[in-house]
Order: C-alpha cells, then structure tokens, then sequence
C-alpha cells in the first residue's frame, strides 16, 4: 500500500496523464503521474486547475476510483456537456498532458481496510467512483471485511466499471453487487424503479450488523437514501455520505 494518506494534503502539484479509458459512452477514467504524491485513502478526492494562457483558473473537485499505488491514480470523470472541466478532461487531455491537482482532500468519508465491520455502499450514478476505490482497496489489501453495493444507474449503459464489477462480485463471495434501473432495465432484469427503502431493506446490511455505510451521489438522491438507513435503525454516525450537483 502506498504511503500513510494525510488529509487535506493541499500543495498544488503537476500532474501527468498516463493512460485514458472509456469507462462509459459518457465518461473516461484518467490515471495521472503525480510525483512525490503522498498517497491516498479510499474514498478521498482531489482538487483539479485548470489555467488558460490569460490567467483565467477554473477549478473542480473529482474522488479518486483507485487503490493506492504509489504515485498512481485514476480519477473518473463524467462529462457535463457545458461544463467548464470536464469536456476538457474527457475529450481534450491526451497521454503526456499536464494539469495541476491537489489533495488528496478529506477524512470523513474514507474506509480503512482495518476496519473489521461490514460496509454498505451506495452509488448514484457517477458517485460510484470513491466507492470504486473501497472495493479496489479492499481486494488489494486481500481484505475479508464483506462488502455489499448497491448501485443506482439510469440505463445498462450508464454503469461505471459493468465489467470489472460482474467479475469481482463473481469471483469474491465477500462481494455482493445490486444495480437498480430507473430509467431502462435490461433483459430479464425488474422493472425500471427508483432505489427506495425496500430495496435498500433488502440489500443493505441491517443495522443490528452496525455496518459502515458510505453514499455517494447527487444531493437530493445522498439525502433520500441516508434518511431512510437513519429510519431503519442505522446509527447516523455510521452513515457518511458524499454529494455532488
């Protein structure tokens, strides 16, 4: 693992982009070079700064989607079509490119593979990406701590990381995956719906397990879903969330 992650670690650093991935029809992973990074917790973000010739900066803040390696890391970035970032991060930045970043940033919403309770995650869209890292982490670390995700995706084609997700809950019994469809499902799958408490009852570990439970999403899905685990019994200090939008 790499080195021991400090919160809010805020010196602006250059960034090289290594290598880029299609993640969706609407997103692109980005693994980025950093030298003399401090290393990072699953679950933490950086802050991104881009400069134009004139001196006009823009910034935004995107979760880290990997496990610690080194100076290594990728950043999953969905793209807003008038956004001011990420069209230039999806669709711009090539291999060799350099951006600035800073982090890794925050302390709250993490997960420590010594940490011996079962975890709930909760993924709304694009928020999967420092959920992504958790469960990266956890087989990296060779971590036994069960894990179960719940996933909340429009269409089959709005899933981040479809592949790599089916292999892992195939291969690792510790890992469940649960993908609820709110728009279009595909074949053979339920009805199109919005995650609401039955299924979170059903998927999410009960609270007398007092399980970690990390959400993450836009702000009005994070809400919805972190009072319904407060109103089945969930202790709220163990419900973190992380929102965006």
């Amino acid at each position: 693992m790499a080195r021991a992650a400090v919160p809010g670690r805020l010196t602006w650093r250059v960034a090289e982009l290594a290598s880029t991935d299609d993640i969706t029809k609407s997103a692109r992973g980005l693994v980025f070079d950093v030298p003399g990074w401090p290393g990072h917790l699953p679950g933490q973000h950086v802050d991104v700064r881009l400069t134009a010739e004139d001196g006009y900066s823009v910034q935004r803040s995107y979760s880290i989607s990997s496990a610690p390696d080194g100076e290594r890391f990728e950043l999953s970035v969905q793209r807003v079509e008038d956004g001011e970032v990420s069209p230039y991060l999806c669709d711009v930045l090539s291999p060799g490119d350099q951006i600035e970043l800073r982090g890794p940033v925050g302390g709250w919403f993490v997960w420590r593979a010594a940490d011996q309770a079962p975890v709930t995650l909760v993924a709304g869209g694009s928020g999967i990406a420092p959920l992504m890292a958790m469960i990266r982490t956890r087989a990296a670390e060779g971590s036994r701590v069960p894990f179960r995700l719940i996933y909340s995706v429009r269409t089959p084609d709005d899933v981040y990381y479809a592949d790599e997700l089916r292999r892992r809950a195939r291969e690792d019994s510790g890992l469940d995956v649960h993908i609820v469809y709110t728009r279009q499902a595909p074949e053979g799958a339920p009805e199109p719906k919005r995650l609401g408490l039955a299924t979170l009852n059903t998927h999410a570990w009960p609270a007398d397990f007092t399980p970690n439970v990390f959400v993450c999403g836009p702000t009005g899905f994070v809400e919805t879903v972190s009072d319904i685990f407060v109103a089945l019994g969930h202790d709220p200090r163990r419900v973190r969330t992380e929102r965006f939008g």
